[in-house]
């Protein structure tokens, strides 16, 4: 009677382990399955954020050229006339830029430049940790697979390694930057 009931305890407990066993290769694949989508959401935040900084910057950059460029092609050897003239362009382009400058006071070239390059180095500090918390469950869960006695579980139940991050190349591009 002893007996049976010790057996019938090392059974118990042998079952209670395996089903736990099984439940965190679960647990552990869902982590995996979770990590690897925190990185796609990262490479399409960074591609999003980018390309959008990039175009702003961009564009306002070409702005600014254009009216230096105008600014300074007025004042080259200038007439009385022209002179009266430039300063009748000049002021239509100072409200236009004075009306860019209200509507969007802090929106400055060199600030972009500056927030761009903030926008990067965000971008990639979240797209390394994303890959780091991939790689690391992947860890997790690869070495669960190898260490008996898990690896008896994950063997009935055909459970293979995970492979660690490796971008693919069109993701490992880095966005254009051509200004």
């Amino acid at each position: 009677m002893i007996v049976l009931i010790v057996i019938s305890i090392v059974v118990a407990a042998i079952a209670i382990w395996w089903i736990s066993t099984s439940n965190d290769f679960k647990r552990k694949e869902i982590q995996i399955d979770e990590s690897l989508s925190g990185i796609e959401v990262s490479l399409t935040n960074r591609f999003d954020k980018l390309t959008k900084l990039l175009d702003v910057t961009k564009g306002y950059a070409a702005h600014e050229k254009e009216v230096l460029a105008q600014v300074i092609s007025m004042r080259k050897g200038m007439t009385a006339g022209e002179l009266s003239e430039c300063s009748k362009k000049m002021d239509v382009m100072a409200a236009h830029i004075n009306a860019v400058a209200e509507a969007y006071p802090e929106l400055r070239s060199a600030e972009l430049f500056k927030e761009l390059q903030s926008g990067i180095r965000t971008a990639e500090a979240n797209l390394q940790a994303a890959r780091r918390l991939y790689n690391s469950n992947v860890r997790a869960y690869n070495t669960a697979i190898a260490v008996f006695p898990s690896s008896m579980v994950a063997n009935s139940q055909n459970l293979r390694r995970r492979d660690f991050f490796v971008a693919e190349e069109a993701k490992k591009a880095d966005v254009q930057m051509k200004f």
